[in-house]
């Protein structure tokens, strides 16, 4: 868990590797079904570019389908759910105890910075950065030269709302962890070498 920008996504791959699982986020599932153009990633679309979240119920059923895959049945790894503390107890409903949370923790200043500088291939969907990561050519991938762009909920206007919804909406989801014992925090501002090392070490 973390807000965006935070850097949970790109940990959430290492961490299934780690464990021998395979890792979801819900805004993969709702790009997925954007792309399809569903129903639900039409609904989920007017939320997703105004900052806001998919409502629960919508966004509950589509993770408990993922997870009652048969492939899913050793372990997974959730990449930003739950978001709220709705879907908390409703994923521990469903299988019970989590056996870790573990929270990326980021300042508002950092995050600001993060967001508004990503950028994305239009062609590959390659992530880049206009500070930490920019493209060789300005405006182009540097592997397959698709135009660069960024997503709506990345324009700074966006990103306040977004952090501001988080804020709200997560941060007792965090509480909720940490009273069962489960949370873990950590320092999101370090690097990502720093923090596999770290998460290494908690998932022994």
């Amino acid at each position: 868990m973390g807000p965006p920008g935070s850097g949970k996504g790109t940990q959430s791959g290492f961490i299934a590797a780690q464990a021998g699982v395979e890792s979801i986020s819900s805004g993969d599932l709702f790009r997925d079904n954007l792309s399809r153009h569903t129903d639900l990633g039409i609904t989920a679309r007017s939320y997703m570019e105004k900052g806001e979240y998919v409502p629960d119920d919508v966004t509950i059923n589509m993770i408990m389908d993922w997870i009652s895959k048969p492939e899913n049945s050793k372990g997974f790894v959730l990449d930003g759910f739950p978001r709220t503390l709705k879907q908390a107890e409703a994923l521990e409903g469903f299988i019970g105890l989590l056996d870790l949370a573990l929270y990326f923790n980021v300042t508002n200043e950092n995050l600001l910075q993060r967001l508004t500088g990503r950028l994305l291939c239009k062609k590959c969907q390659a992530s880049f950065h206009k500070t930490f990561y920019p493209s060789k050519n300005p405006g182009k991938c540097d592997f397959c030269n698709g135009d660069l762009y960024q997503r709506e909920d990345d324009k700074a206007e966006v990103v306040y709302k977004r952090l501001d919804v988080y804020e709200r909406e997560t941060k007792p989801v965090v509480d909720f962890y940490n009273n069962q014992g489960k949370l873990v925090q950590i320092d999101g501002a370090k690097s990502i070498k720093e923090i596999e090392i770290f998460l290494s070490e908690v998932l022994k």
